[in-house]
């Protein structure tokens, strides 16, 4: 029971995740930078704090409390991890929802799942599985294997979507739901998002402290209930001030360059539904690892944990994708070849959570 309340939080968050942007396209008359910004304030600002308010009594004290050194790690990645998720907007905008989501998650699911636990066959840590750990048991062979087979359903995503872009230079139509399409730049931006986004899951783990703390606490008030669902929301104020930093720097940096500043006030624009739909985007973009932080409580931190929610994220963007009808236009193969790539990552989800359930 544990084990499927884990996955269906987790996809949950992956649903949120991979429905963020959608707001988004309800914005009319700002700049990319304005409308990810005021999104973003709410992101990386002002909901999160609020999470943690609600959910964990003191959560500043456990921040005030805590190792500089472990808060200043915590941090940084949560910059590095700002220029994954800046460039995540950018590979979206160009690539759309559906591709730009599968390329950019799939390497950050690869990274974001395998270098912590090769890290810990160097620098064993109690409590903390390890790539070897893994690869010498049973649920752990499972869990790598659903892995292997997340990367083959990601390679089969982004194959199709390099036949859509033959399909339509050949048909000589435009992307009808992409009017910003430019594959090479689309590229580029997403496997540097993919990268650095994976600098989120070293940013928890960096910070792990504080969830521990707010986990103890918990646990003293509600003896012999397991573990605290929301623990890992004291860690995420102070991984996205790191996102908000790096965010919020290029964002006025693009205000300047492009003159764009007058945006917030230009009454030609529907102010108040861009405001409205921009903090509907960043609210949806946090509940993401709201929910996550849940998934992870019953699921234990790791690799696997980390794989199935990238997984989550990854089918719904997909799923989104053919709603909005980014595959119209394209020869029933090239189709086939997407659709086939997402039950492909479905699988991916049940192996890992099957791998989950024998640990």
């Amino acid at each position: 029971m544990q084990v499927l309340l884990g996955v269906i939080f987790h996809f949950i968050g992956g649903f949120a995740s991979g429905s963020f942007y959608i707001p988004f396209k309800k914005v009319k008359g700002w700049a990319w930078e304005t409308y990810w910004i005021v999104g973003g304030l709410f992101s990386w600002l002002i909901v999160p704090p609020l999470a943690a308010y609600l959910t964990i009594p003191g959560f500043m004290d456990i921040i005030a409390q805590t190792n500089g050194k472990i808060l200043l790690l915590t941090y940084f990645f949560g910059v590095l991890w700002g220029i994954g998720g800046l460039t995540y907007g950018l590979g979206v905008r160009y690539l759309g929802i559906s591709l730009g989501s599968t390329i950019i998650l799939g390497l950050c699911s690869v990274f974001g799942a395998l270098i912590p636990s090769l890290y810990y066959d160097f620098n064993p840590v109690a409590g903390k599985d390890s790539l070897s750990d893994m690869a010498g048991a049973q649920w752990g062979q499972m869990v790598l294997f659903g892995l292997l087979v997340c990367v083959i359903g990601i390679v089969v995503c982004g194959l199709a979507g390099s036949m859509k872009e033959k399909d339509l230079v050949a048909s000589g139509k435009a992307d009808p739901s992409n009017k910003e399409y430019k594959l090479g730049i689309g590229l580029i931006v997403s496997i540097v998002s993919g990268v650095l986004s994976a600098c989120f899951a070293f940013g928890i783990d960096a910070g792990k402290d504080m969830a521990q703390h707010a986990n103890e606490a918990w646990k003293v008030l509600n003896p012999g209930q397991g573990e605290f669902l929301f623990q890992n929301n004291v860690t995420y104020v102070v991984i996205l001030w790191g996102g908000l930093t790096t965010n919020l720097f290029w964002c006025m940096l693009l205000n300047a360059r492009n003159k764009t500043f007058g945006d917030y006030t230009d009454k030609k624009a529907p102010l108040v539904k861009n405001y409205i739909f921009s903090a509907l985007a960043g609210t949806t973009w946090f509940l993401q690892f709201f929910f996550y932080g849940m998934g992870e409580s019953k699921l234990g931190n790791g690799a696997s944990g980390w794989i199935l929610h990238m997984a989550c994220i990854i089918l719904v963007a997909n799923g989104w994708g053919l709603v909005f009808k980014e595959w119209s236009g394209v020869k029933k193969k090239t189709f086939g070849t997407v659709v086939a790539g997402i039950v492909i990552l479905i699988l991916s989800i049940l192996i890992v959570g099957y791998g989950n359930s024998i640990k």
